[in-house]
């Protein structure tokens, strides 16, 4: 970890004595109104978080009732004790514009899930939001850090502070969170006050400098300030690079903290602010010599002021801000002086939570005047805009894609969605791999899930993965926050890796939603591609719920083996003798007895678990039958050859078994498995279904897009080839409508999987949970559009076996309904476009 560089859980301490908080109050508040809190009452571990000048930040790490030793983090972020400014540490004002960008915004803000505004819980009014494992960047010289990556990490900065610039505050009710005209004029008069009250009589010093300041300032306010228009809007009034949580393996910013000062008003104010590190260094320590960037010189790499400024002006839709810079870093100058007087007179009464550098905040402040003066009388502070700001804005860190399909209509260049040259590099070797392996062994493959023995295994099939192995195309769904989880594992205990397994080989290749897309796609043209890449339904749901959600032992024990495509899975969820796409209906039982659960009831449809190599199934049932209704659901981890687990016959699609991979309708009388499979903890089961459901219903989208396109080649080849009353099928103009069309379909429904793809990547499934909802409507019935077009050109070998035409169809089908049917899907959508209306 470069210097300067944290990952969040280096950033605690122990609590400070004169910070203790009533643990076991702090507990039963939690228990009460926190979603999910782990129950009965967890042990605690209290911490406190080092950086910041502020309201005191602790984090809460619980235990997991029956989790096999796992905890759960929370922060918490309170009103610090004692006497304070009025309006100052306002964390009802935070929890609120939290709350808000979290429900309805782009804004990379953490999930708030509670306010106290009850002093006598713990002292005084605080709320608990999510915990962020990331990195902070504390140094804004970005010390030991690459030059590429110190841009990409300003110009994130650059493009959030945009993001938040850009929030239409009356669409995510937060019209009323402030006045948007005269915000400096009446913030002038604001930190005056709290200037004045934080020095004087009994108090620090008042610095005769600043009060010169304050009357400069009252002069200079720029007209555009009283403004209600353009550049005004959300203000974070705290935004630094050192305020923003990054994701830990990407240039992208993942959380935006410290929102006491958030308001409505000039958003200039913000911009100038992020800029303060080139015009001073205003680290509060004993030997400082506050020179900013200016003087001590730029780091290589971190761009220049001017474009820093650029990429935010062009994100943001703003002008230049040349004629008023001058007053908005001279303003912020004089805030943070203000800001720091008031943390020193904190530090002299003892209630300072940035531990030692409070006790140099006042000489800060007043360095931060006299700079602000420097500023002030300077000829020239900004140059004019640079004339490659588009090229700037090309190289700040984007997850936006273009698609270069085979057989689609765009040209490279053009449109959203670009991929990476490492995203293409593998698109060709797979689409390679596809075209030298996999095609060529589809009869064969299918011969074999016909014969008599197609309960088995086609040794074809092993060959095929050990060279997809060889090739580095494997496991690549691996989500990248899940990857690096996943990699402490490995590095912690190697003892359960067969020899030969890399870390990379069984990480895949680092890759995000969105880029995984365009391989996905490929690998849905085979209905045997996916497994090949030991990327097919269920087992890479069920990767991804032991990645996120298991034990190590647990990991260790079922994990690692699916990683490294030795053993394969199922998915128990749905029973036949109730409506199963509403999950409060199932009714398998999971019952505590001892150390073991035991388990009864039927589930049908458990995909995968006619396969030889299926030797775990993840099981949804209910362990709470009287608890709260989506509390009462719990997953299991159920080895397949327990006693009881009774597979009582495959389920057809269309006449399809799919063997020998097949659908099974399986028994669990009276199955008894160790207490420790459960996965999360008791009551979670709906937790763990919705972070499931959301990265595997995108799978099938893609590999949904693969199968059509695969249709329109075959109908296109089939068109061009076929003649019929004296003409080729491809020169009949009711051919060429119905081809056009079922390309438009196509091209549409890509864009869409493209887009829930980005956003689940940049908002999680919870956020993109609307957009998720429209890809799994539209994609299937896209692609069976596209497919029936395809048979019907096919005439009557579109219809039989010898084509995968009609296999392909039936998987589309089915997929309207697996995964949620469109009516839920269709639901949902309707809801949030509701939820929209109302605000």
């Amino acid at each position: 970890m470069a210097a300067g560089a944290r990952r969040t859980r280096e950033l605690l301490r122990p609590v400070d004595a004169a910070q203790a908080l009533d643990e076991a109050a702090l507990l039963r508040y939690a228990a009460a109104h926190v979603p999910g809190f782990p129950s009965p009452a967890p042990s605690l571990a209290l911490s406190q978080f080092g950086h910041g000048q502020s309201n005191p930040t602790y984090c809460l790490e619980v235990s997991v009732p029956g989790g096999g030793g796992e905890t759960r983090r929370y922060v918490l972020r309170k009103k610090p004790p004692g006497a304070i400014l009025q309006s100052a540490h306002a964390v009802e004002r935070e929890f609120q514009v939290l709350k808000a960008l979290g429900a309805y915004s782009d804004v990379p803000a953490p999930k708030v899930f509670c306010l106290c505004t009850d002093a006598s819980v713990i002292g005084t009014p605080f709320y608990i939001m999510e915990y962020l494992e990331g990195i902070l960047y504390l140094d804004t010289k970005l010390p030991e850090t690459t030059p590429s990556k110190r841009k990409a990490i300003y110009f994130a900065a650059a493009k959030t502070l945009a993001a938040i610039h850009k929030v239409d505050v009356a669409a995510v009710g937060l019209q009323k969170y402030g006045r948007r005209d005269n915000y400096c004029k009446r913030q002038v008069d604001r930190w005056e006050r709290q200037y004045l009250h934080s020095t004087g009589e009994g108090k620090p010093a008042r610095y005769p400098k600043m009060l010169d300041l304050v009357r400069w300032l009252k002069e200079n306010v720029p007209e555009e300030d009283s403004s209600t228009g353009l550049g005004t809007g959300l203000v974070h009034g705290d935004y630094r690079v050192d305020n923003l949580v990054f994701h830990p393996t990407e240039d992208r910013v993942i959380g935006v903290l410290d929102w006491e000062l958030s308001t409505l008003g000039n958003q200039m104010c913000d911009v100038a602010y992020s800029c303060m590190q080139y015009i001073i260094d205003s680290t509060p320590t004993e030997n400082s010599s506050y020179g900013g960037f200016e003087r001590s010189g730029i780091p290589d790499g971190i761009p220049q002021l001017e474009e820093y400024l650029a990429v935010y002006c062009s994100m943001s839709a703003r002008p230049w801000p040349v004629a008023n810079w001058k007053f908005y870093i001279a303003f912020s100058l004089f805030r943070g002086a203000s800001i720091y007087a008031g943390v020193y007179h904190r530090w002299t009464m003892g209630n300072a939570s940035g531990g030692e550098r409070a006790r140099f905040a006042g000489k800060a402040g007043n360095a931060m005047v006299d700079c602000a003066w420097n500023y002030i009388n300077r000829e020239n502070v900004l140059r004019e805009q640079p004339a490659t700001v588009g090229m700037l804005v090309s190289k700040a860190p984007r997850q936006e894609f273009h698609r270069e399909q085979e057989g689609s209509t765009s040209t490279n260049g053009q449109g959203r969605f670009v991929p990476s040259e490492k995203v293409m590099q593998l698109r060709e070797k797979i689409m390679k791999f596809m075209k030298d392996h996999i095609y060529p062994k589809e009869d064969e493959l299918y011969k074999h899930a016909q014969s008599t023995s197609r309960w088995t295994i086609h040794p074809e099939e092993e060959n095929l993965k050990a060279l997809a192995k060889e090739e580095g195309l494997w496991n690549l769904f691996i989500p990248l926050d899940s990857a690096a989880r996943a990699r402490e594992l490995l590095l912690e205990d190697r003892s359960h890796i067969s020899p030969g397994s890399s870390d990379d080989l069984l990480l895949g290749a680092g890759l995000t939603n969105l880029e995984y897309g365009y391989l996905c796609e490929i690998m849905g043209r085979s209905v045997w591609a996916p497994q090949i890449f030991n990327c097919g339904a269920p087992d890479t749901g069920n990767m991804e719920v032991l990645l996120r959600y298991g034990t190590k032992e647990q990991q260790k024990q079922w994990l690692v083996p699916l990683l490294e495509g030795k053993i394969r899975s199922g998915f128990a969820m749905t029973e036949p003798q109730v409506a199963s796409s509403d999950a409060t209906n199932i009714e398998c039982a999971i019952s505590r007895q001892g150390d073991f659960y035991v388990i009864n009831g039927k589930k049908w449809w458990t995909s995968g678990a006619m396969d030889p190599r299926c030797k775990i199934l993840i099981l949804m049932g209910k362990t709470d039958f009287s608890a709260p209704k989506h509390k009462q659901q719990s997953m299991i981890l159920v080895d397949i050859n327990t006693p009881g687990v009774q597979i009582r016959r495959p389920l057809l699609v269309f006449g399809f078994d799919d063997a020998p991979h097949g659908h099974a309708e399986i028994t669990f009388d009276n199955v008894r498995v160790p207490v420790n499979n459960i996965l999360l903890g008791e009551g979670r089961g709906f937790e763990i279904a919705q972070g499931r459901l959301g990265p595997g219903r995108l799978h099938h989208c893609m590999r949904l897009i693969g199968a059509a396109e695969r249709g329109m080649n075959m109908m296109v080849e089939r068109a061009l080839s076929r003649t019929a009353f004296g003409k080729r099928i491809a020169q009949h103009g009711s051919f060429q409508s119905d081809l056009a069309k079922c390309r438009i379909e196509l091209e549409q429904a890509r864009l869409l999987v493209l887009e829930a793809a980005d956003q689940l990547d940049r908002h999680g499934n919870k956020k993109a949970r609307g957009i998720l909802a429209m890809a799994k409507v539209a994609a299937p019935n896209m692609a069976l559009k596209v497919l029936d077009m395809a048979m019907q050109v096919h005439g009557a070998a579109g219809v039989s076996s010898d084509t995968v035409l009609s296999h392909l169809w039936a998987t589309a089908r089915t997929l309207r309904i697996a995964d949620g049917p469109d009516e839920v899907h269709l639901g949902t959508i309707a809801k949030l476009e509701l939820q929209r209306a109302r605000l």
